[in-house]
Formats: C-alpha cells, structure tokens, sequence
C-alpha cells in the first residue's frame, strides 16, 4: 500500500502574518514606577492633593514675583486702613478690598494676601528639609541596624526607643531659647530656622529608621541576596544595589506622610513664640497674633487656621494616594 503523497506546496508556503484587527500585539514591559503611576492616575482624591501641593509650592517658590504683581508687601504698613480706637481693620470681613484680596492685620494693616504667600515658605521650608534630614538619618541608621545586626542593631534600636520617648516639642522650645542670635553666618529668624530643621528632622529619624530596619530584616534573607553573595558581591555593593533600591517605596512614601507632620510642628512653635521671629510671617505666628482679636475680627484667625489646614490635608492625601500605587498589594 503506498502512502498518500503530502502537498509540499503547501508545506513550504511561507506563512503571511496576520493583519488587522486581529493582529497579535506585542507584550509590552512595565517598570514598577510606570505601574506605580497608572495606579496613582486613577486615584482621583490624591491626584487632587498633588495638585494643591504642586501648587503651593510654586506660590511659596515665587512669592516675591506673585507680592510683586499685586502691588503688595508682607512687611509694609497700611495704618490708614486700621481703626484708631478699637485697632480692627475698616471695613467688613478684615478689611477684605480689591487691594488687599484676604484683607489686612488688625494693629499693623500689613496685607494679609502677602503675609500668606510669605508663609508658605516658611512651612514648606521646614517641612521639606526637616524630613530629608529625617530620612537621610533613618535610612542610613535603619539599614545598619537591620542588616549587621548584633550589637550594632541593640545600639541603634535603643537609640531609637529613647529618641521616641524624648518631648521633642519642650526640646526644641528650650534649645531655641538658649541658642544665640548669630551662628554659622545666620541671623535671628535664619537661625531659628536652621535649628527648627535639623531639630525637628533628628526626633523624626526613628520612625522612619524603624520602617527601614523591618525592611531589610525581611530583605536580606531573600534569595537574590543570598545569589549575589554567593556569587561574591561584597557588603557595600549589596546595600547599594539590592537592598537601597527596594527601600524607595516605603521612604517615599513615609516622607510623603512626615511633611505634613513637620509643618504642623512648625506652626506650633511659631504659635508659642519660638519660630520665626516678627516681622517674618509665619502661619503659627499669625493665628497666634489673632486670638486677641477672634471676637472683633475673626477672619484674621480663619485664613491662616484654613491655610494650614488645606495645606496638611493635601499632603496627606497625596502620601496616601502614593503608598496604596506604591504597594502591590494595596487596594482601594
């Protein structure tokens, strides 16, 4: 029996590819950071948060230019525009005019709008530096502690736990009031400023430091760590290269979190009298002048009470939009 003769035309056709609608598109890699941003995208609350900081940082960046436009200075005086006899501002709602758009101070009549925009970067000064401070320490510290070990992870551990306990709040208020007027080329408020930061950011280290040194515990028993040491990868190249670059989530994202903490802490200090000092402004240090007059001009106290509120809401809904796209297994 012979067997049946096969078409080799058709075995040797070169095959077409198909075209169209039902083409076979190519699988596209996605980076962690591009996920990360296609999960943020669709988070339209934190979105809205990184708006309104992006946005507040642009006012306190360019405030001179935006006091400038306006016609309006935070430190000069519009005493004309004040009452003699009750020293509230002429006028309803503080003063509030074309010209002044959030009124003016009761006593002084310096424009609110400026006082504000002047502000902010004040807050976001503080709040941005005091964390990198804070997360410079804690990330150096945290990842020492956790991947060494031994005594080295007691003695950071306990430094943390103390450093956790301490009254950071007395703390500060005590050192700023025995710290001289002039140090490292600074002066009065420069140097407030200066202590504020790196004072605020040391207390702040260990709750960032804590985060980074259960990390790489859990890290450093990974397989891909145990392949690069085998493979004879030395110590400092393994922190640089493993372990650092899995740590940029959860410090971002707990950076994004201490900002808003750190203004707040800022604006207490300037409130008690142991921020910046007059005539810089100062969100504290406004909300503290107002509470002589909450009765006669309660404005004076609600613009700066709303601009720190919006201010620490939108960080914190931009940190929490940032840690659920940071995390794979976070869901809304």
């Amino acid at each position: 029996m012979t067997a049946p003769l096969h078409d080799t035309a058709a075995e040797t056709a070169p095959v077409e590819p198909v075209t169209g609608d039902g083409a076979a598109k190519a699988v596209e890699g996605r980076s962690p950071g591009r996920i990360a941003w296609e999960r943020l995208k669709r988070d339209k609350v934190a979105l809205t948060g990184g708006v309104i900081v992006l946005v507040l940082i642009l006012v306190a960046v360019f405030a001179p230019v935006i006091t400038a436009l306006l016609g309006q200075s935070p430190d000069e005086r519009h005493e004309d525009l004040i009452d003699p006899l009750f020293q509230t501002p002429l006028g309803s709602f503080g003063g509030i005019s074309g010209d002044h758009l959030l009124g003016v101070e009761p006593v002084s009549g310096r424009d609110i709008f400026a006082r504000i925009v002047y502000g902010a970067r004040v807050s976001l000064l503080v709040g941005f530096l005091s964390a990198v401070v804070a997360v410079i320490l804690g990330t150096l510290l945290g990842t020492l502690a956790g991947y060494f070990g031994g005594w080295l992870d007691a003695v950071i551990s306990r430094v943390m736990d103390m450093l956790l306990a301490f009254p950071q709040l007395l703390f500060i208020i005590s050192l700023i009031s025995v710290m001289p007027n002039n140090m490292l080329g600074l002066e009065g408020t420069g140097v407030r400023l200066l202590v504020m930061i790196i004072v605020i950011g040391f207390f702040g280290w260990p709750y960032i430091g804590r985060i980074v040194r259960g990390q790489v515990l859990s890290l450093r028993e990974r397989e891909y760590i145990e392949a690069a040491r085998s493979l004879g990868a030395g110590r400092p190249y393994i922190l640089r290269k493993e372990l650092l670059p899995n740590l940029i989530a959860p410090i971002t994202v707990y950076a994004t979190l201490m900002i808003p903490t750190n203004i707040l802490t800022e604006a207490a200090l300037s409130f008690l009298g142991v921020g910046v000092k007059p005539p810089t402004a100062s969100w504290g240090s406004m909300l503290s002048d107002a509470v002589t007059f909450y009765e006669t001009d309660p404005t004076y106290m609600i613009i700066p009470g709303i601009a720190i509120f919006v201010t620490v809401l939108s960080f914190n809904l931009f940190g929490d939009g940032v840690r659920d796209a940071l995390d794979p297994k976070g869901t809304r």
